[in-house]
């Protein structure tokens, strides 16, 4: 972690919680925590946000679009996160290891395709995105509430990215213990990752 994980006193209380929270919700504490030490209310306001936008979309696409955005990005935590998610929560792991076999997405059904590719596209360069690549999706089947489901779950998870990566968060060795070489080259994370101070 490159900056302190030391709340300040007025956020004491409010980071004890937050960190209690993620300690329920995972079996440990994960090392982005630390990230939100000085402000907490903003891993507060992120979660009910990712929230909002994950429980009003399939789990399994929100899981395949959050892989797509974290791979996009370069985040090796957040995609060693949800490539762990979509094999256990979602128990899709056939999906991940097409993954594995062509990480752009082809070894993928039609929809789920052209939904990896969509949200790479919306991750790496939302400005690029025209009519054209919209109207694919709805060919496919999906609705105008589907299409911004997708930007919805890439914007999620590029600001928590960006946060864990520019302050230095390191992949948790708690995740990448359970996934196998082939996983961990594909999230582009070493089991043996140190942690910070």
């Amino acid at each position: 972690m490159f900056i302190s994980t030391t709340p300040t006193p007025e956020a004491e209380t409010a980071f004890a919680a937050y960190v209690d929270s993620q300690r329920d919700a995972w079996g440990f504490v994960p090392d982005y925590t630390g990230c939100f030490a000085a402000r907490p209310e903003v891993a507060t306001a992120w979660i009910a946000l990712a929230s909002a936008v994950r429980t009003t979309m399939d789990r399994r696409r929100f899981e395949l679009v959050t892989i797509a955005a974290a791979r996009a990005r370069g985040s090796a935590y957040c995609t060693a996160a949800h490539a762990k998610m979509l094999r256990d929560v979602c128990r899709d792991e056939p999906t991940l290891r097409g993954l594995v076999k062509d990480p752009d997405g082809g070894q993928l059904g039609a929809v789920d395709a052209a939904i990896y590719r969509f949200a790479t596209q919306v991750a790496t360069a939302p400005s690029s995105v025209q009519q054209p690549d919209v109207d694919k999706l709805r060919t496919l089947g999906l609705g105008d509430a589907d299409i911004a489901h997708i930007a919805y779950a890439v914007g999620v998870r590029l600001f928590f990215a960006t946060v864990l990566d520019a302050l230095g968060a390191q992949p948790d060795p708690e995740t990448l213990a359970v996934l196998d070489q082939e996983l961990l080259t594909f999230v582009g994370a070493s089991p043996d990752i140190e942690q910070g101070p």
